[in-house]
């Protein structure tokens, strides 16, 4: 829930980056709660690999968003230069207020504008370090539930036997090299 809410606000600010990364942890979480319901421990094993993944791109984002290492949240890596929409928080965070101011200079087109925003609660880049630790607790909670996971299931195939088969104390005797076979009598006569 918290990746598909994440993904609606991503989708809000054209960021195409967060946007295909919140779709396939959409997908693999469902992948591994299939892999739960129906015991497939290989698809709980994507979805530990992917959440590992999905921890180092939280990781980068906050410090993309924090300015770490020469990254700048004035780029526009994000939304992989196509656009120059920024984070969807940037004009719509809490307590915000946005002011359109239209251009006076002769020349330039009518419907671009400028957006003033002042008066935030909180600043943009922090409300998305805020939504990427979430992410990154909520992955190492499941991390940790997949591994448990993964060991009852390989417990449990390890202790698996078949009915009377493989091991040797079954209650059947050894197969004999020859069966006797004996006359049926009718019953009755």
């Amino acid at each position: 829930l918290a990746a598909l809410e994440r993904q609606i606000f991503d989708f809000l600010g054209f960021q195409w980056a967060p946007i295909l990364g919140n779709f396939l942890q959409i997908i693999v979480v469902i992948l591994g709660l299939f892999g739960t319901i129906q015991f497939r421990p290989r698809y709980i094993v994507v979805y530990t690999v992917w959440t590992a993944l999905w921890v180092t791109w939280n990781v980068f984002i906050i410090c993309f968003y924090l300015e770490v290492g020469g990254l700048s949240k004035e780029t526009d890596l994000m939304t992989f230069n196509i656009s120059m929409h920024r984070s969807w928080w940037r004009e719509h965070g809490p307590g915000c207020i946005r002011r359109v101011v239209r251009p006076s200079a002769p020349g330039i087109l009518e419907d671009y504008s400028y957006v003033s925003v002042t008066g935030c609660l909180i600043d943009f880049q922090y409300l998305e370090v805020i939504h990427s630790t979430i992410q990154i607790l909520l992955s190492l909670i499941g991390f940790v539930y997949a591994c448990y996971v993964i060991s009852i299931f390989m417990e449990e195939e390890d202790s698996f036997d078949f009915i009377g088969g493989l091991d040797t104390y079954s209650y059947r005797q050894p197969p004999q090299e020859h069966v006797e076979l004996k006359p049926v009598k009718p019953v009755g006569k």
